[in-house]
């Protein structure tokens, strides 16, 4: 076990450790750390606690101090320099007619240097850029490029459930996502009813994924023949949240009858619906390709 502190920086959800080196720490109290982009002000997730040394990523590092109120100042002098900073490179990527966009940009807490986020669809040669920032910042110039989802993590942005994304409140790290998930659950595959604002699929697909999975191999597929009290019947569609089965009864005279039945209810075997659809590639996809609207 080791006594640790729990960090974040800026709009990030993931909490950092920190030894705190002897020093009590409160939620909500500022911190000066030491991190592998330099000297950063971060704000205390949780104070001190002790967590198994398996869940640490060594070597721990320590806590320069907790922060003072010159600290915080100096930490809200450079958040305030953040748009100076995005527009000022803005038109240094124009000047230069770079196809790139810039996301963020940000003085590390002593201005040791200053750190561009960007996005651009490949390479990028931004090696005369950097001298012209180095030169109008007078300042060391570190150019990072990110994707699609780090895109919408710094910026933030509102999801289709009309809730801030899950990547910018309490996703820690991406988990895979994959077409098969939206399957499983019904969903349409329609691109627009499945994407994120960053334009991969959903990372809400996965929360309830396992309790789908598992319904699936409980319930009848479609168009299976199943037996009830009332007799033989087809399968409509599922509906694994309510354990029901909508089923259809044909009738000798040509008619035909609908009515929603209790999974309980409901006699079948699986037989040749045993085996799962032949697995794709694509089902493991990250990205949608199918963009056919309903």
């Amino acid at each position: 076990m080791a006594e640790v502190i729990g960090i974040k920086f800026k709009n990030n959800s993931k909490t950092y450790y920190f030894d705190p080196v002897g020093e009590t720490f409160s939620e909500g109290d500022g911190a000066v750390v030491e991190t592998q982009r330099g000297v950063e002000f971060g704000n205390v997730a949780f104070g001190n606690r002790e967590v198994p040394d398996k869940e640490i990523v060594h070597p721990l590092k320590p806590v320069i101090r907790k922060a003072t109120d010159a600290d915080a100042e100096a930490h809200a002098k450079n958040l305030a320099e953040r748009d100076r900073l995005i527009e000022e490179t803005r038109k240094k990527v124009d000047s230069h007619g770079l196809k790139m966009k810039i996301v963020d940009a940000e003085y590390t807490f002593d201005r040791g240097k200053v750190i561009i986020y960007f996005t651009a669809d490949g390479r990028i040669d931004f090696r005369e850029l950097v001298r012209d920032l180095a030169g109008l910042f007078r300042n060391r110039i570190e150019l990072r490029q990110i994707y699609e989802r780090d895109d919408i993590k710094l910026r933030g942005a509102l999801a289709q459930c009309g809730r801030p994304c899950c990547c910018t409140t309490f996703l820690k790290d991406y988990e895979k996502v994959s077409i098969r998930m939206a399957k499983y659950q019904g969903l349409s595959l329609n691109p627009g009813k499945i994407s994120g604002c960053c334009g991969k699929l959903m990372c809400c697909l996965r929360y309830e994924n396992a309790y789908y999975q598992e319904m699936s191999k409980k319930m009848p597929k479609p168009n299976a023949v199943v037996s009830t009290a009332e007799g033989s019947a087809v399968v409509v569609e599922n509906d694994p949240l309510r354990e029901e089965v909508k089923v259809r009864y044909n009738f000798e005279d040509g008619s035909s009858a609908i009515k929603k039945l209790p999974l309980s209810e409901i006699r079948f075997t699986r037989g040749a619906d045993k085996k799962e659809e032949e697995e794709s590639p694509e089902d493991d996809a990250d990205e949608i390709v199918d963009d056919t609207d309903e």
